[in-house]
C-alpha cells in the first residue's frame, strides 16, 4: 500500500468514555532510548500524520535507566517528548498514562499505595506533559492484592477525577475480580494488560469479559509477546510466519492485526523508535484476516 494512503483510521474506532479514538493507537516507552530527542519528536509527530489520535504513555518511561534499562546522557521522558512533539495538542489527541509504578534514578521502581503518592504521581504527569487535566489514568497494578485495598487507590484517583484532574480511568495489570472491586467507585473505560497472539492467552476470558462491559482492552507488548521490555523473542511463531507470508505481509503486522480482531473493544498500542516500523504498524490496522487464518492462529 502506497505510504500516503496508509492510516490509523483503517484499524476503526472506538470510544474511551466520550472520546472516540482510532484503535491503532502508539505506545511511547521505546522512544527514549535514542539520545537524539530529535528522533523522538518527529516520530511522535509522523504518528500524529498518518491518523494515531491515541497515545500511550507513563511519567515512568524515562532513558537512561527506567523501564527499558538502556541509553545514556540526560534523562529523558516519554511525557515530555510528547509534550514537546505535540503541544499545543490537537483537540482529537487522546493520551493515556499510567500511575502506580514510578521510578526514581536513586532508588529504581516504586509503587505509590497512598492517596498523597497517587497525587503526586498525577501531578507529576501533568506538569510533564504540560497539561491541566489527563485524558486518561490508568492505574497499574502491582502483583498480589498488595498492601492497601484496590477499592482504596482507585477510590483516591476516583477524587482527582471528581476535581476535573483527570477525564477517565482505567486499570492495569488486572484480574477480572478486581473489575468488580472498584464497580461502584467509578466508571473503569479501559483496561491494559499483557497479552498476545502466543503470549498470555489466559487473558482470552478477561478479553471478552471486557467486551460484554463496553470497556476496552489495551494490550501492551502485543509485539513482544514474553519478552516484554526486551522487545520480540527470537523464538518465531509458526502460524504466524505462515499468515504472513499467505498476505504478503510481515509476522509483527499479522500480531497486531490478530490483536484488533479479538474484538471491536480492542485497542492496539504498539511502540517503536523506527520510522519504517510505525508506518508497518499503522498499515496492520487495516489487515484483514479470514476465519482461515485466526483458525491457524488459535
Amino acid at each position: 500500500m502506497p505510504t500516503d494512503k496508509i492510516t490509523a483510521a483503517g484499524a476503526g474506532t472506538w470510544t474511551l468514555g466520550d472520546r472516540t479514538v482510532h484503535r491503532m493507537g502508539f505506545g511511547s516507552m521505546r522512544i527514549t532510548a535514542n539520545p537524539d530527542r530529535d528522533r523522538a519528536v518527529a516520530l511522535l509527530r509522523r504518528a500524529v500524520e498518518l491518523g494515531v489520535n491515541h497515545i500511550d504513555t507513563a511519567a515512568f518511561y524515562v532513558s537512561p535507566g527506567g523501564t527499558l534499562r538502556v541509553g545514556t546522557g540526560p534523562a529523558r521522558y516519554a511525557t515530555e517528548l510528547i509534550r514537546a512533539a505535540l503541544a499545543p495538542y490537537p483537540e482529537e489527541l487522546v493520551i493515556a498514562t499510567k500511575v502506580g509504578f514510578g521510578y526514581d534514578p536513586e532508588v529504581g521502581f516504586t509503587e505509590a499505595l497512598t492517596a498523597a503518592q497517587l497525587r503526586a504521581q498525577v501531578q507529576e504527569n501533568l506538569r510533564r506533559l504540560g497539561r491541566d487535566q489527563l485524558d486518561v489514568v490508568n492505574l497499574r497494578l502491582g502483583r498480589g492484592s498488595g498492601p492497601v485495598p484496590l477499592a482504596d487507590r482507585f477510590g483516591a484517583l476516583a477524587e482527582m477525577r471528581a476535581e476535573g484532574l483527570i477525564r477517565h480511568l482505567g486499570l492495569s495489570n488486572v484480574r477480572p475480580e478486581q473489575l468488580d472491586e472498584v464497580a461502584g467507585i467509578a466508571p473503569v473505560v479501559c483496561v491494559q494488560n499483557n497479552y498476545g497472539v502466543d503470549a498470555y492467552r489466559e487473558q482470552d476470558a478477561l478479553v471478552r469479559l471486557c467486551g460484554e462491559r463496553g470497556i476496552a482492552y489495551v494490550p501492551f507488548f502485543a509485539l513482544a509477546g514474553t519478552g516484554r521490555e526486551a522487545g520480540v523473542n527470537a523464538t518465531r511463531s509458526e502460524a504466524v510466519e505462515t499468515v504472513a507470508r499467505a498476505h504478503g505481509v510481515t509476522p509483527h503486522q499479522v500480531r497486531l492485526a490478530w490483536t484488533l480482531h479479538q474484538g471491536r473493544h480492542v485497542l492496539a498500542i504498539p511502540g517503536t523508535a523506527d520510522p519504517e516500523h510505525l508506518v508497518q504498524n499503522v498499515a496492520a490496522g487495516a489487515l484483514r484476516l479470514t476465519p482461515e487464518d485466526l483458525t491457524q492462529l488459535l
